[in-house]
């Protein structure tokens, strides 16, 4: 992360993201050099079993993004003997999120339902998901957004008895649990992000996690350009494999992809994991000193926790009754040389990618649009910023001064 601002002029105090390696990240990237193993091998297969033990899944497969997760978790539904999802189907999703939640389901052919957001949580509004539920309806894609979980008892609830799949796009919120479980892990299947300013860093990185073996074996066969090397022997795609690796090196069962990621990623990630508990404990802290500053603020809305959030970053949200606007606020923290983004893409049905799309928006979006145009988000770190919250906070109170 550069320590300089966008305008190169003010010196980042509070950047969205710091490094989480140390020497032993390092060190594991060497000894990958050493051994001359690049591509995918047994460092990424043993981050794959501590992953899953990690967050009390079955299974877990590696790929090179978040973003290769989500496309990698929604092509599968296609895939199994039966499969669960065919072009058409209706998937309902929550009208902010980045976009890699939303382009699998057009690359697939699927209806996309959008639907609001509660403007409290950040996440699904669930008022709004029960009424946009329709007999069309095969699957929802829930997304924990900044490090939010969802309320998967309302959820769960709301989908008992009906035959919809759900998936959980979880890659801005790894280590986050709501009921004692963990973020990912509560429905068919769910994907986590490893990019630089996420709660782990393996370069780049994504996961999926599932306790469905079907999908664990169609998963590893899709990742790979489709063939059938690496499934286990006995497998739910091609059922059993010919004992002689040469016949199967280069045979074909699935239209997959090369989402492999690279030795080196596995390394740092078995690093990175040993670490993350650690991670999310400053995390929370942070998020604690976080709410304590913002929690009563007379013109700022911050992030309702739902369950045990792990605190990606710190929304702000603009209330109706302030002196300031947007604009005004972004250029106030940009020039004390502190970074901020939108949060997340906003309401993502402003973007033209839209024109490619089936979709239809379930009522109306207005918390979406409201973030889209009056909220935004700093950064969390796995170290300490008491100093750097209390400091947004300073700057915030007198931009407030200045203002009323």
């Amino acid at each position: 992360m550069s320590n300089m601002s966008s305008n190169n002029k003010v010196p980042v105090s509070y950047p969205l993201a710091t490094s989480t390696w140390d020497g032993a990240e390092e060190a594991a990237i060497q000894a990958v050099v050493d051994s001359g193993m690049y591509t995918m091998g047994p460092k990424v297969a043993a981050y794959e079993q501590a992953f899953a033990e990690h967050f009390g899944s079955e299974y877990a497969i590696m790929v090179n993004s978040g973003s290769s997760a989500n496309l990698l978790m929604i092509a599968a539904l296609f895939y199994t003997k039966v499969p669960y999802l065919k072009p058409g189907d209706e998937v309902i999703v929550p009208a902010v999120s980045w976009s890699t939640t939303y382009f699998p389901l057009q690359q697939y052919g699927l209806k996309v339902k959008f639907v609001d957001i509660d403007r409290d949580t950040l996440n699904i509004d669930l008022g709004a998901l029960e009424r946009a539920i329709s007999d069309q309806t095969k699957a929802i894609l829930t997304v924990n957004l900044l490090g939010n979980s969802n309320d998967f008892d309302a959820i769960k609830g709301i989908i008992a008895g009906r035959n919809i799949l759900l998936l959980e796009d979880n890659a801005e919120s790894m280590g986050a649990q709501f009921a004692g479980k963990e973020c990912g892990t509560f429905g068919l299947m769910g994907t986590y992000s490893s990019f630089f300013s996420h709660h782990i860093a393996t370069m780049e990185g994504g996961c999926i996690v599932t306790d469905d073996e079907e999908i664990y074996h169609v998963l590893l066969c899709l990742r790979t350009h489709g063939w059938t090397r690496n499934l286990p022997k006995y497998n739910k795609v091609t059922g059993v494999k010919q004992d002689d690796p040469f016949e199967e090196s280069f045979k074909f069962v699935l239209p997959g992809y090369n989402l492999r990621p690279i030795e080196m990623s596995g390394a740092i990630g078995l690093e990175q994991l040993k670490k993350l508990p650690g991670f999310v404990s400053q995390r929370r802290a942070n998020g604690e000193h976080f709410q304590a500053c913002f929690k009563d603020h007379p013109f700022i809305q911050i992030q309702q926790e739902t369950g045990e959030s792990s605190w990606f970053g710190f929304s702000l949200v603009i209330k109706e009754n302030a002196p300031f606007n947007r604009r005004r606020l972004v250029k106030v923290l940009q020039a004390e040389g502190i970074e901020c983004r939108p949060i997340v893409s906003g309401n993502f049905l402003t973007n033209e990618a839209l024109k490619f799309f089936d979709y239809e928006v379930a009522g109306h979006v207005e918390n979406a649009e409201y973030i889209d145009k009056n909220g935004l988000f700093v950064g969390n770190h796995q170290i300490d910023l008491t100093a750097e919250i209390t400091h947004t906070l300073a700057v915030i109170n007198q931009l407030c001064s200045e203002a009323t």
